[in-house]
């Protein structure tokens, strides 16, 4: 089973030409999950229901509960921001929880449950996008506290274990990750720990999805780093969701057009 996560930088930059680009992208890499962050919504148009129809997949979306701060920054009141994910199968069941902000900046963010009835059994498939400030490792730790709770609620008992991805505006070696993992820290919830499929990826191969060498962010001065994960719980009876290997994608223009501020991460697991 193939699972991607990637930030869309919803309506940013030149977002029209980006979206070829985006699909192309998506279409070579062939993903049966997808978890989408920065999704745009506008009247009966949908992203994740444009992509899911060229892809040829199931789709589910959930909004943001605060658009007007994101809305303010492009001058148009008229276009939602939200999760998405796309699915080779049926999803199911789906669900969401809006995250603390904990003293920090409310941009309404939430995480979302996207239960997938896979070949392999239920998949208990999670996306969210936490807050972007450089100094809110505190407010990102509660939302991560926040999240895990969520997905030991809706994680279910199937044997496939939860996956959880998204863009966590956060450096690997952050309290935050560490958190989330729940094995190089006290987990939020006793017993239950993840691992970061990126320590399955090649040593040597670039590992950054904010990256410096990407046009929509080059004059920003901020360093290269992964801030984008795909997070997977223990493996299950008969290896199910164990990781078989990660990279990233979408970390190059496509026809002279970058699709994203962001790379996409992916991961190929064990079903």
């Amino acid at each position: 089973m193939r699972v991607l996560t990637w930030n869309l930088w919803w309506r940013f930059g030149p977002w029209e030409a980006r979206q070829k680009a985006i699909l192309a992208v998506l279409r070579e890499q062939q993903a049966d999950v997808i978890g989408l962050q920065e999704v745009w919504a506008r009247g009966e148009e949908n992203q994740a229901e444009r992509l899911a129809g060229e892809l040829g997949m199931y789709w589910a979306w959930t909004p943001y509960y605060l658009p007007e701060r994101w809305q303010k920054r492009i001058g148009d009141s008229s276009v939602g921001v939200g999760l998405g994910v796309l699915s080779r199968w049926p999803v199911v069941a789906q669900h969401s929880v809006r995250l603390p902000v904990a003293g920090g900046r409310d941009d309404g963010r939430v995480a979302m449950h996207a239960r997938i009835d896979s070949p392999a059994g239920p998949v208990p498939f999670f996306t969210t996008h936490l807050n972007s400030a450089v100094h809110d490792s505190g407010v990102r730790c509660a939302q991560v506290r926040t999240l895990v709770h969520f997905v030991f609620e809706h994680r279910g008992n199937g044997h496939f274990p939860a996956v959880v991805a998204g863009d966590f505006n956060a450096w690997p070696d952050s309290d935050e990750i560490r958190l989330l993992g729940g094995y190089r820290t006290s987990p939020p919830v006793p017993g239950q720990s993840f691992i970061d499929a990126w320590e399955y990826a090649d040593p040597a191969a670039p590992s950054a999805t904010w990256d410096n060498t990407n046009a929509y962010i080059a004059g920003t001065c901020q360093p290269s780093v992964r801030i984008d994960y795909i997070h997977v719980g223990w493996r299950g009876p008969e290896g199910q969701g164990g990781v078989r290997s990660a990279h990233r994608a979408g970390h190059g223009a496509v026809d002279g057009v970058w699709p994203s501020d962001h790379a996409a991460v992916v991961a190929d697991l064990a079903d």
